[in-house]
């Protein structure tokens, strides 16, 4: 079955620069679910997984604008230091602050007595990124999962049942 909108996909990644060492990688925990045309990963990401199947190993490089977009300079908010109390803050640090619209990446730029200074900019916003990703399974999503834009059960969302 190839991958195309409305199928579920279970796949390992790691991810660099260009011609740099792994950032992240799903290798060392449970295989990444995701639920295709439903903006759920990188669009970059997403295309290159299209027309792909189970077992399929391959590399994709992906321009920022395909990504986390091109820096923008300016994004930087100053937030008060007790809303960080449970970070450790360091100049470069990538810190989750919550949002209105949810949890977001920031990196610290300046620490101050009470306040801290951080770049909104996605921490890997204006990089060309590199995927070395592995297939595993592909199946249709249910109507359900299309319903609500998500995986369900393993590798994705659990929903409480009463």
């Amino acid at each position: 079955m190839n991958i195309e909108k409305d199928h579920v996909v279970r796949l390992h990644y790691s991810v660099s620069e260009a011609g740099g060492e792994a950032i992240e990688t799903s290798r060392d925990r449970e295989p990444l679910a995701v639920l295709i045309g439903h903006q759920t990963i990188i669009p970059g990401l997403e295309e290159a997984l299209l027309g792909r199947a189970a077992g399929d190993r391959f590399e994709a490089t992906v321009a920022p604008e395909k990504a986390y977009g091109e820096r923008r300079e300016g994004l930087v908010q100053r937030i008060p230091r007790k809303h960080l109390k449970d970070h450790r803050l360091v100049v470069g640090a990538t810190v989750v602050v919550p949002t209105q619209m949810g949890p977001r990446p920031v990196t610290v730029q300046k620490v101050g007595l009470s306040v801290v200074d951080v770049d909104l900019n996605h921490p890997m916003a204006g990089k060309t990124l590199v995927f070395d990703v592995e297939v595993l399974d592909v199946r249709e999503a249910t109507a359900e999962e299309k319903d609500h834009g998500h995986v369900h059960g393993e590798g994705g969302v659990q929903h409480g049942r009463p």
